[in-house]
Order: structure tokens, then sequence, then C-alpha cells
């Protein structure tokens, strides 16, 4: 595994169901957790790094990530506004990238979304996908897009009716999602998470992008 390993995003269900897998798999002394707010979990040897946003890229330059985790991610719900939703998912994720680059990241991962595209009619998936531009244009070593379908697992202090209904019913919606459109299937935010354990393992270069499919192939 690499010297220096940086999540971000590391309060939400992946990222925090990532860095735990992490911590109980010995990594805690070469990970390290940029925030905006206090993280509570028990992280083992893990260096907690908490900073306004405006500080993150200084932060990330001082840490010099061999590999970057961006698991930032909000809802239009969450974030109030189509502004701030996409200060968050698309201006905050570019900048991490950016600052990544800036300070040598060999290798970036990021939970995208299915059907991301910067062309999209849709302000979410429009979004989405001006942020993977991004990315890319950092030319990274390796490149790792992760975009899954409706994610399932137990969110804390994270209410999404929605989303929730639409999970409730994942079962029976899963089974007429065939073809092209398995990538809309549920998944597991636990099986994502362990597909970004093995990708930081990759050593192939190049950009890659994974879909559900890709995902269970790994896991």
């Amino acid at each position: 595994m690499a010297n220096n390993v940086l999540i971000v995003g590391a309060t939400g269900l992946i990222g925090g169901l990532l860095t735990r897998k992490l911590v109980e798999q010995g990594a805690g002394k070469q990970l390290h957790l940029l925030l905006r707010r206090p993280y509570r979990e028990d992280v083992g040897k893990a260096k907690i790094h908490v900073q306004l946003q405006e500080n993150w890229p200084s932060t990330i330059a001082k840490i010099k990530p061999d590999i970057v985790i961006s698991c930032l991610g909000s809802t239009m719900k969450k974030a109030g506004s189509k502004a701030e939703f996409a200060a968050v998912d698309r201006d905050l994720v570019g900048a991490v990238a950016v600052a990544a680059a800036a300070a040598g990241a060999k290798q970036f991962i990021a939970i995208s979304s299915t059907m991301a595209n910067s062309k999209a009619s849709s302000f979410y998936l429009k979004i989405k996908g001006e942020a993977e531009e991004r990315m890319r244009e950092q030319k990274f070593d390796r490149l790792d897009i992760i975009r899954p379908g409706l994610l399932r697992g137990e969110r804390t202090n994270d209410s999404r009716l929605g989303e929730s209904l639409a999970i409730a019913a994942s079962p029976l919606l899963d089974l007429l999602l065939v073809g092209k459109m398995r990538r809309y299937r549920s998944i597991l935010a636990s099986d994502i998470a362990d597909a970004i354990i093995l990708l930081m393992n990759e050593n192939g270069s190049g950009q890659f992008v994974h879909e559900n499919d890709a995902i269970w192939d790994m896991v």
C-alpha cells in the first residue's frame, strides 16, 4: 500500500465505511482524513485534519499523499440550492483533484454517479460530469471514477426520505433492471468501499470508469 493515503469525505456513508475498513486492516498509520468538521469515531493511528475548505489545498500539499480518495457528495435537499450543490459536488471535488495533482499524488479515486455527463439535461448528472472532467484534466498516473447506482447502507444524521423509499423497493426494482439498465440497480456501500481498497492496489495506469457490474466483479 502507498505511504500516504488521503480520504476526503470520510464522514459520509462510503467514506466512513472505507475508513473503518482501512483502520481494521492496519492502514491507520499511513491514513489521513481531511474534514470540514470533527470526526467522532475511533480511527486508531490515522491522522485527522480539520480545516476550512479554503485551507484544503495547502493541507493536501503538506500531506503529500500518494493516493487521494474523494468520497465527497451532497444532495440538492441537503445543499439547499443548486449553487451550493455545485460548490461541493463539482467545485470542491475539482479543487481537491487539482491540489492532489499539485502535491504529487499518483492515483485519484472518486465516487461519482451513474450516467454522470457534463452535457446531461439533469442538473445533478451535469454537475457530476463536470466534476469528472476536472479530474481527468489533472492527468494522474491512474484515475478511477466509480459510478454506482442507488446506494444501500445505514446513514447517520442524514435523512433522505425519497432515497429510503427507493431502497425499500429496490429488491423488486433490481429484478426489473436488466441489460444496460443494470447500472441503475442498488448497490451496497460496503461493496464500493471494498472495491476502492482493491483499486488502491492496482498498478496499471490510465483513466477508468467503474459501474455496478465492474464493482461486483471486483468484490
